[in-house]
């Protein structure tokens, strides 16, 4: 039977001046909501997912709880006499998993460089293995780590990258398997579950976490943009020849190797009416900011199936904030919504999780108004990838009252609005 919780919570992980990751059973591991420290529930904590990964956090402090008194408490130094700097350690889960607290830490000053555009969940230590504060949001193993494996992987997309010359889109798709190890890019060429569509090297957005695209002296994109927008043959060849074959087909254009899709609206409503002159079969999605109604309307005609809106909040000055939209607004993205929903058409919120600012009770008001007023059918509930002080700062975040609590949020959400189904991937809509 496998272990669900630990008997007791788990001691603070710290890395040594070598980077070596090690337990220090003097403090108990600390979660972190927005910056406010607390000792996470054991309900709380799960095993660390297999495929997740271990980061240290330059110039960051280990932050523990005393376990008698549960205070906050740092760790300046290395406790087994070690020399140098003492690093944070935080968990980069793996997909289908959602944080419940954000690695705990403290920021030497201000030289500290800019944590990577990941996510950094808390972990620690107990019974031989490594917890974090996180839950499973979906059950669906598109990606899971065990279902990859590198050596089929390699052959079947060298395979297809020498048969596929003619077609940019293949190539470069080639690249984000074999390079970034994208999971999409590899069910493509794995002939299964939902491939890549990216079609847009050009954005209406500044991202503050941009995955693709960074100014030059900030942290590294973690992926290169594509560079030229494909043609509508180029993209149907994908399309169709996946969702001819593959089980529970998906494709989606929107990816994180690129900007913005719907200003390729053009390419992408011929591209969708020359996959369904081809086959009938499986769903055709888009993975949007949701900036332009009337381009999502054009798709939606063109037999667009589902759409993905990514939104890291449902008010105005905070979604304004991390997008630095140019040219939109929150009121537009609604209005994409409502469009796809006067079509009869699957939306889903690609809703960026972050503890402290996602569970904010006005937050969570606003989620809720707009779920009234547009009528979303899924949550997809994902991690925001991206330094969590930075974050903040970005938001100029203060918090009206305490924070309900991710587990707490998610409960009231279920209560509230039953209809909305939750998950971390595109649903197959269309079969």
């Amino acid at each position: 039977m496998k272990t669900r919780h630990p008997r007791s919570t788990p001691c603070l992980l710290f890395a040594n001046a070598k980077g070596e990751i090690q337990e220090y059973e003097g403090l108990q591991m600390a979660g972190s909501s927005a910056g406010q420290f607390y000792r996470p529930a054991l309900e709380d904590l799960i095993p660390l997912p297999e495929g997740s990964e271990l980061f240290t956090l330059p110039g960051r402090l280990p932050v523990g709880i005393e376990e008698e008194s549960g205070e906050p408490a740092l760790l300046e130094s290395d406790p087994y006499g070690g020399s140098g700097q003492v690093q944070a350690v935080a968990a980069f889960m793996s997909p289908a998993y959602t944080s419940l607290a954000t690695a705990a830490y403290h920021t030497q000053d201000e030289q500290s460089p800019l944590l990577p555009l990941f996510a950094y969940t808390a972990v620690g230590w107990a019974q031989g293995r490594f917890w974090v504060s996180g839950f499973r949001s979906d059950q669906d193993q598109r990606q899971d780590a065990a279902n990859f494996d590198q050596e089929t992987i390699t052959r079947k997309t060298r395979s297809k990258l020498q048969q596929s010359g003619h077609n940019r889109l293949i190539q470069h798709l080639g690249k984000c398997c074999l390079t970034y190890c994208c999971p999409a890019a590899r069910n493509y060429f794995l002939q299964r579950w939902e491939a890549p569509l990216p079609s847009s090297p050009v954005c209406n957005a500044s991202c503050a976490g941009c995955i693709s695209l960074q100014p030059s002296g900030c942290c590294a994109s973690t992926q290169d943009r594509i560079a030229f927008v494909p043609t509508p043959e180029e993209l149907a060849e994908i399309g169709a020849g996946h969702l001819q074959i593959a089980p529970k087909a998906i494709v989606s254009f929107g990816q994180g190797c690129e900007g913005e899709p719907l200003l390729q609206a053009d390419t992408l409503e011929k591209s969708i009416r020359l996959i369904r002159s081809q086959t009938s079969r499986g769903t055709i999605n888009l993975n949007t900011n949701g900036s332009l109604p009337e381009a999502v309307e054009r798709l939606a005609l063109a037999g667009l199936d589902s759409i993905r809106i990514s939104l890291n909040s449902a008010r105005l000055k905070e979604h304004s904030r991390y997008y630095q939209p140019r040219g939109f607004s929150l009121e537009d993205v609604k209005e994409s919504i409502r469009v796809m929903k006067r079509y009869q058409r699957h939306v889903s919120l690609n809703y960026f999780i972050f503890p402290g600012v996602t569970d904010d009770p006005d937050e969570y008001q606003a989620l809720s108004e707009l779920i009234c007023d547009c009528g979303p059918d899924f949550i997809q509930l994902r991690n925001l990838n991206m330094d969590p002080e930075a974050y903040l700062r970005v938001l100029q975040h203060q918090a009206s009252a305490p924070a309900m609590g991710i587990r707490n949020w998610l409960s009231r959400l279920k209560g509230e609005h039953p209809q909305v189904g939750l998950g971390y991937f595109n649903p197959q809509v269309r079969t």
